[in-house]
């Protein structure tokens, strides 16, 4: 009888494929860095080829690392990078255009003009208009793709998150769906009915016949055919995007859990049971990972830049040759040197939303090196999650009395002992780094029936924690200094 999960994380700078056991844990993977594409400034996109191709590619190695045959898969999870939009023609599955990744900004012109109507996109969707979300950048393919309207009109194209992409090319393209959790941030879905909206497709002029079918969590999502790497009539049971994912494998099933994933950005969740809040402060009401009908909500903060301001640092700057020596480089910074950083590279998100945002270095002086820029870093993204979290609080009437984490910044003892002492709370990680695919999982375990809920709140377990160590008085200092800071981008940045 077949035991293992295959879970597919398809994140926005890399692509993994895990194998879990029976016990949910990790017996094998493989991952691949995505190719970064901007073709203009603000720009972001992917070639949604890259990413099937690479997906391809992983699932063999990771199977061969675990050591277990295709035969041995019970279930496939799918986990993705949320909002970013794939349109492509229906008969030769080529798509017509990059990927337009949620990071890009090109529609803010339209988002700035239509402002006034944020109130009841508000109330509809959860969301606030941002470029950000998918039914933006899905309008801007159809008007400025040569003939995209027109095909889609005669029901040639197909469109959908990075989700629905990688499920209809391991079913040979006879599924086309995605889940709750990925509808709910495309601007496109009404939070109450999960259903897509008429009055919001026309709003955003998108035809409905794009868009694929919306289904729970876990659910039955189609079978593998056509495959090289795996043979035909595996299941794909669970599928989430990549934070609800995440808030799902660090156990978060019920009201008041919460969680901050830092990946190429920072995402805070926290569940909100049945009952969708709605923010008074600007933070997003999406759908949760659900396992059955029932609609279970969540309420999000996203910081823009996390992981990816370290990836500048490497890559821009040059400042490090591994991602891992930003430990090390803010450990040996001068604390006497005030430099502070807002790494608001493509905007800032929530709870401010100035999409024209960009990063800004405040406090240089002669004797600043690049360990200050490494805290610098660190810090700025710290600052990000307080700033979500304070206004969670604020709309839950439920302040936290601890934060648990995960994502690759997560094994950074100095960000998360930063992170404790800004929050003054103690920050716990996950036991294990990667919850994003472990969701996907646990997800696609339930479908096929290797566990239960109750099997899975048995799993979860703590790793490291951190305790606040910063006095009350030099952590309101700090939070003072970040607040004018901020305040300073958004009056340089925002529109007359």
């Amino acid at each position: 009888m077949p035991r293992c999960i295959l879970a597919i994380d398809q994140g926005t700078t890399s692509t993994r494929a895990n194998v879990y056991d029976v016990d949910g844990n990790c017996i094998g993977s493989a991952g691949k860095e995505l190719t970064q594409h901007f073709p203009q400034p603000g720009w972001v996109e992917h070639d949604a080829d890259e990413i099937w191709q690479a997906v391809a590619q992983l699932i063999p190695e990771a199977l061969r690392k675990s050591g277990v045959a295709a035969t041995d898969i019970a279930g496939i999870g799918i986990t993705n990078q949320r909002e970013t939009v794939v349109l492509w023609e229906r008969t030769t599955s080529r798509p017509v255009a990059h990927a337009i990744v949620w990071q890009d900004r090109r529609t803010a012109d339209f988002c700035r003009a239509r402002h006034a109507d944020e109130t009841w996109l508000a109330e509809r969707t959860g969301l606030v208009l941002d470029p950000y979300f998918s039914a933006t950048k899905l309008r801007w393919l159809l008007d400025n793709v040569p003939d995209a309207r027109q095909m889609a009109g005669a029901g040639r194209l197909a469109a959908g998150t990075i989700d629905s992409w990688l499920i209809w090319k391991l079913t040979g393209s006879k599924a086309h769906v995605t889940d709750r959790s990925n509808a709910s941030r495309t601007l496109l879905l009404n939070l109450q009915t999960a259903a897509w909206d008429e009055e919001l497709c026309r709003y955003f002029e998108i035809p409905a016949s794009l868009l694929p079918e919306v289904r729970p969590s876990v659910s039955d999502f189609g079978t593998t055919a056509g495959l090289d790497f795996l043979p035909g009539g595996l299941r794909i049971g669970g599928v989430a995007g990549d934070q609800q994912a995440a808030l799902f494998g660090q156990g978060g099933f019920e009201r008041g859990l919460a969680k901050c994933t830092y990946g190429t950005g920072a995402f805070f969740l926290q569940h909100l049971g049945d009952q969708a809040t709605h923010s008074k402060r600007r933070l997003l009401t999406s759908l949760a990972a659900t396992t059955d009908e029932r609609l279970q909500y969540v309420l999000e903060g996203s910081v823009f830049v996390a992981g990816a301001a370290v990836q500048w640092l490497r890559d821009g700057l040059q400042a490090l040759s591994a991602s891992a020596e930003v430990e090390d480089l803010a450990a040996a910074s001068d604390p006497e040197q005030p430099i502070l950083f807002v790494p608001a590279f493509v905007g800032l998100g929530a709870p401010y939303w100035i999409p024209e945002a960009r990063g800004a270095l405040f406090g240089l002086t002669r004797n600043t090196s690049r360990k200050e820029f490494g805290r610098a870093v660190l810090e700025g993204v710290a600052h990000q999650v307080v700033d979500l979290i304070e206004a969670a609080g604020h709309d839950t009437g439920q302040p936290l009395q601890a934060l648990r984490v995960d994502g690759g910044m997560a094994a950074n003892a100095w960000f998360l002992q930063t992170q404790a002492d800004l929050l003054g709370m103690p920050v716990v990680t996950a036991a294990c780094s990667e919850a994003t695919a472990q969701g996907a999982a646990y997800l696609a375990g339930l479908q096929a029936g290797l566990w239960s809920l109750d099997k899975l709140k048995k799993h979860t377990r703590d790793g490291r924690r951190f305790e606040p160590e910063l006095s009350a008085a030099d952590r309101r200092r700090k939070r003072a200094s970040w607040t004018r800071a901020v305040a300073a981008v958004s009056e340089f940045y925002r529109p007359n």
